[in-house]
């Protein structure tokens, strides 16, 4: 094991401690899901946290992310779209993705659904996850992205008709400047709305590096970490 690769092993494992504590201060029996996210670090770095257990890997840029699935695809991974993604990126999406957590508007699911099809029928691949991304910011502060709470049952209904497309469930960022504790009360708030009309749709993505205990407490299922697992952002050039 290099350098590198132990100092991801330290700091998953920490990562991993805290998320154990939460959870058992949460009174919950399951731990959620970790999805480490990658964006910026090189595939090198996926294949040394695959060769550590992780099974699940975020990204938001799609053209380093289609490269990296490619180059890894014999590690079995499962690839987590988090980022804004454009309408003319689905078909490039649906080759990797196992999930899209940032599904926002109908358009986007229409063309995933589009691409959906077409893979299919190339390759017969299972049916791709997809979560709302659901905005919680004030009008007065920095917009993180997402579907308006008041637009998430239209656009579930939108996901959950079309073939290909599997409803999982809401993701969020919680505004920047905000307790995160008031953030995700809200988004398990929509979640349990989204529910009464899909019961299947129970994940729930939310929690990153600074704020993953809170996430725990208010019922996340799945926790996106990357810079306390893989550090800063490498150097560019």
């Amino acid at each position: 094991m290099d350098e590198r690769a132990l100092q991801l092993q330290e700091r998953l494992s920490a990562v991993r401690s805290r998320i154990t504590a939460a959870t058992r201060a949460a009174g919950r029996a399951e731990e959620p899901e970790l999805i480490v996210v990658t964006k910026f670090h090189p595939a090198a770095d996926v294949e040394r946290l695959a060769a550590l257990g992780i099974r699940d890997v975020g990204e938001n840029r799609d053209q380093e992310a289609s490269a990296k699935a490619a180059s890894l695809a014999q590690l079995g991974l499962r690839w987590h779209f988090i980022g804004q993604l454009q309408s003319n990126k689905a078909k490039s999406v649906v080759k990797y993705a196992h999930s899209v957590q940032s599904v926002d508007r109908p358009q986007l699911a229409e063309a995933l659904a589009k691409a959906m099809l077409r893979a299919k029928d190339d390759n017969g691949r299972a049916d791709l996850e997809c979560l709302i991304q659901v905005s919680l910011d004030d009008d007065a502060g920095e917009h993180r992205g997402g579907a308006a709470p008041a637009d998430v049952e239209r656009l579930a209904d939108s996901i959950a008709g079309s073939a290909g497309l599997r409803l999982a469930g809401v993701m969020a960022v919680a505004p920047l400047g905000a307790r995160p504790e008031d953030a995700f009360d809200k988004l398990a708030g929509i979640s349990a709305a989204l529910r009464r009309n899909h019961p299947a749709a129970v994940a729930i993505s939310a929690g990153m590096s600074q704020d993953l205990e809170a996430a725990v407490r208010y019922g996340a299922t799945h926790l996106r970490i990357g810079s306390d697992i893989l550090g800063s952002r490498p150097p560019v050039g």
